[in-house]
């Protein structure tokens, strides 16, 4: 991520399809660095073939699928960057649609950990008026990242929207389970799922009575 913008590309797809397409890209390209962050490990398929190859064209985007705040204003951004980030995400995510189903979400999944910064940055950057379309210019960003939690600070800092709160790894654990590494990184479902409940300002006098 130290080096320079035109060479560098990072990508963290969240299941299959996306490696497919974020591979087959690479591939294809010539004179750059690309650094592909998946898993090994069986995955639930969240995107179709065709849906994926749109998606990774992006980098970035929102998964209507798993979102509740078309045709009005969300109360929260979920953003997730990585399989396991994606999965404890939506899972997260259905929690609270179950628990509290007047929240109203939006998830976004990052593919490109470029499009986070301005385009005067990198080429794959968004403008700012993109980056606040997704990721709105005032309401709490619950980031779920795959590793240390301040790169996604340092490469967001310059937006409008600095209501962000970034979940990713601490080291912490040891040969354990996979979830409880989760638990221990407090990267888990439950975690975030309370850290959204805390930063919505309407939710967070009764914040004490949630316990997932």
């Amino acid at each position: 991520m130290n080096k320079k913008a035109k060479i560098v590309r990072v990508y963290l797809p969240p299941d299959a399809n996306t490696l497919l397409s974020v591979t087959d890209h690479c591939l294809r390209s010539r004179d750059y660095i690309n650094v592909i962050v998946a898993g090994k490990q069986p995955a639930p398929q969240w995107l179709t073939m065709e849906e994926a190859v749109r998606h990774c064209t992006a980098g970035v985007g929102i998964w209507d699928f798993a979102s509740n705040d078309q045709g009005g204003p969300a109360d929260v951004v979920m953003a997730c960057a990585g399989d396991v980030p994606t999965l404890e995400t939506l899972a997260a995510v259905d929690w609270l649609r179950r628990y509290v189903p007047d929240l109203k979400m939006r998830v976004i999944n990052v593919v490109d950990l470029m499009t986070l910064q301005p385009p005067t940055e990198h080429p794959h950057g968004l403008s700012d008026a993109d980056f606040d379309a997704l990721f709105t210019k005032d309401k709490p960003i619950i980031f779920a990242y795959h590793g240390y939690p301040w790169l996604i600070h340092r490469l967001a800092y310059r937006r409008v929207n600095q209501r962000l709160h970034v979940r990713g790894y601490k080291e912490e654990g040891t040969t354990t389970t996979p979830f409880d590494m989760w638990v221990l990184n407090e990267i888990d479902r439950f975690h975030l799922a309370i850290d959204a409940i805390e930063r919505v300002p309407r939710l967070a006098p009764v914040s004490g009575h949630f316990d997932p």
